[in-house]
């Protein structure tokens, strides 16, 4: 199939171009004729499937063939990053259209935002919290909202913005086109989904999973082993660009700072940060300043980066439908990637229930010349050029951890 089938707006389609984009993905070409016709839609589909053209493509269409003024369309994002993306990639698909865009989020000034505002802008692509104070002062009117677009839903929820959507979804239009993607169906979502939608025509693309792309990896170790554990195994790993999730910001800017001690090009990316810090985190770990991002959650989906090769878990997340946000970072646009996971005892229910998600238990790896007994600061962490070159070798025998682990011995 091409992006010809659908005949968008030549402007629209000139967007296409630039962006070089050959052929839509499966979330793409089931939900574009559905928006095209106007209906409401509910997409389900893995991170990294394409979900953002799926929506902004049928957007821009319908502003460019549809007369009107003023804020016609509204996108919600949980997070800065995400919000930035997506004005990046409206930013590309848009460049022939003269359709203005405005990102609104909190962590930065109100005044230029409320500047921009007042110009005038087709699309808002804003986070929940920010948007709300820029309604109380008045400075949206949504008197000519045509459509709306609620982006990575549950991640919204997980955050707690239910009730700020809510109090967003009062002052809209009631005759508009509402838009949910999501990665994940709880029945918190399914209850939003009930509340802005009408009679929503659900689109599901692949099991709610991470992709198939990725090769999981566990690896059972204390707490206070994980940094000298993790950077053993950056040294024994071919990496191109490594995320590292971990629970706590204190937690992030600690071990973003040991792995620049031990040599690596490492930053992190954590709700201390101002702005503009993690602007400058995320555009250097785009660029390939930096190997290695360590971050928390508020990145796991506002990451738009096509060759991460491995997704670190320094610690587990909480939830499996986290783990699949997170994982989603790597083996993206058909690329193979890994995760590797670093797995206390605390963590063995969430790792089994993570085990049922993908079908399969995964994978357990133990370093046999690695002192698992040995004290987290006894030595000093070794530069990363000590790395070697090669990747890990092929799995070759079974034995025992020193904890009491059963797994494979590279």
């Amino acid at each position: 199939m091409s992006f010809s089938t659908f005949q968008f707006h030549p402007a629209v389609a000139a967007g296409i171009t630039a962006a070089g984009f050959s052929s839509p993905t499966p979330i793409q070409a089931q939900a574009i004729p559905l928006l095209m016709q106007g209906q409401d839609v509910m997409g389900l589909a893995q991170t990294g499937t394409g979900k953002t053209a799926a929506f902004a493509l049928p957007l821009l269409h319908r502003l460019m063939t549809n007369k009107g003024s003023g804020l016609r369309a509204l996108i919600l994002a949980p997070t800065r990053e995400l919000a930035e993306q997506i004005y990046k990639d409206i930013t590309i698909l848009a460049r022939q259209t003269r359709l203005r865009s405005v990102t609104v989020y909190g962590g930065v000034g109100l005044n230029p935002q409320v500047q921009k505002l007042r110009k005038g802008a087709e699309i808002v692509i804003a986070c929940p919290g920010r948007l709300i104070d820029h309604m109380n002062r008045g400075n949206v009117d949504f008197r000519h909202l045509e459509a709306l677009v609620l982006d990575e839903a549950d991640q919204m929820l997980d955050m707690g913005f239910a009730p700020d959507i809510r109090k967003i979804l009062k002052q809209l239009p009631r005759e508009r086109q509402t838009l949910m993607f999501s990665a994940t169906m709880p029945a918190e979502i399914r209850k939003l989904a009930f509340e802005a939608l009408r009679k929503p025509v659900v689109v599901k693309v692949g099991e709610t999973a991470p992709a198939d792309t990725v090769r999981h990896v566990h690896f059972p170790v204390a707490q206070d082993m994980k940094t000298p554990l993790l950077l053993k195994i950056l040294r024994e790993t071919e990496i191109a660009s490594v995320l590292v999730f971990t629970r706590t910001k204190q937690r992030a800017k600690r071990l973003g700072e040991a792995l620049a001690r031990a040599g690596y090009g490492a930053t992190s990316l954590q709700g201390n940060l101002s702005q503009a810090r993690r602007q400058a985190a995320l555009d250097g770990f785009r660029s390939g300043k930096f190997q290695i991002l360590v971050a928390t959650d508020i990145a796991a989906r506002g990451i738009d980066v096509s060759n991460v090769s491995h997704v670190v878990n320094f610690d587990i997340p909480m939830t499996a439908d986290a783990y699949i946000h997170r994982i989603g970072r790597t083996g993206r646009a058909e690329r193979n990637g890994e995760a590797f996971n670093l797995v206390t005892t605390d963590d063995r229910p969430i790792l089994r229930t993570i085990d049922r998600l993908i079908g399969t238990p995964i994978e357990q790896r133990i370093l046999p010349d690695f002192d698992y007994n040995r004290a987290a600061t006894a030595k000093p962490l070794r530069a990363a050029a000590e790395r070697p070159a090669s990747a890990w070798k092929s799995l070759r025998k079974t034995a025992r951890h020193p904890n009491g682990f059963q797994g494979r011995v590279l």
